[in-house]
């Protein structure tokens, strides 16, 4: 895929910020380690990630916003454009030596995801999507799977740990989904789960209670490849939803009404 000067940069930055988490994944026993909340934990290899991407996305285009996970919002002269980046999604498969994790940056431009890329380091598989251009990994353009049974597809979600408010609400939906379908996995990464169903890997995806910097990128991937992506209402836009729902458009109405329990 030919992109553009802000997706070449990206996978510029991507790259770049890859290479030192693969490093520090390697010696993943050595990281010093700080709790950022029950279950959730944020080492210095993720704020050193983010501060990479700061230097790299803002250093080039100084005049657009950002939002990190880590730094949180920086108001940008051009207001209609903004980094939306997670420097580490997946932060404790990556304490844990589980090499599933990604690197995930959306430009947002006038409210709409515009351009995307997630990176996977430790299998090498970069994700990347340009609005009206297509989804691609590592060169090979991406399709959602076709599969229009549900008893065929298998699903990926969140499980909430930690005692979060929306661990009843995903048994509900778990109960709901399960008679009916081939399968959930729950991998422990949002901005991959969002970049296998756009590789057609998952059939769909649901996930409670995200923040924006997980599924910014994910959202314009399944999209370019093919697929359907809504908030908790149709009218919702699903990055800053209270929750996602994306699969291929044989199942989405299915899969939607199965988790929103319409009935």
């Amino acid at each position: 895929m030919k992109g553009s000067a802000n997706l070449n940069l990206m996978i510029k930055a991507a790259r770049r910020v890859g290479r030192s988490l693969v490093k520090d994944f390697r010696e993943v026993e050595n990281l010093q380690v700080s709790a950022k909340g029950p279950g959730d934990f944020v080492s210095k290899a993720d704020r050193e990630a983010e501060r990479i991407l700061r230097e790299e996305l803002l250093g080039a285009r100084p005049n657009y916003g950002w939002l990190g996970e880590e730094t949180g919002t920086t108001a940008g002269a051009d207001p209609t454009r903004r980094w939306i980046v997670d420097p580490l999604d997946g932060t404790t498969n990556f304490l844990h030596g589980l090499p599933h994790w990604a690197i995930s940056i959306g430009l947002e431009h006038k409210g709409e995801m515009v351009a995307a890329v997630i990176f996977d380091a430790a299998k090498d598989e970069m994700f990347v999507a340009e609005k009206g251009l297509g989804a691609f990994m590592n060169d090979h353009r991406l399709r959602v799977s076709g599969r229009s049974k549900m008893i065929e597809c298998i699903f990926a979600t969140g499980v909430p740990f930690g005692g979060r408010p929306t661990l009843a609400a995903t048994l509900q939906d778990l109960a709901r989904l399960m008679p009916v379908c081939a399968g959930v996995r729950r991998w422990g990464s949002a901005a991959l789960d969002l970049a296998y169903v756009a590789a057609g890997r998952y059939d769909g995806f649901w996930e409670h209670d995200l923040n924006p910097w997980d599924v910014a990128a994910g959202v314009l991937l399944v999209r370019e490849a093919g697929g359907l992506v809504a908030g908790a209402s149709a009218t919702d836009n699903p990055v800053e939803s209270p929750l996602i729902l994306a699969a291929n458009a044989q199942v989405f109405d299915r899969f939607a009404g199965i988790i929103r329990n319409e009935g």
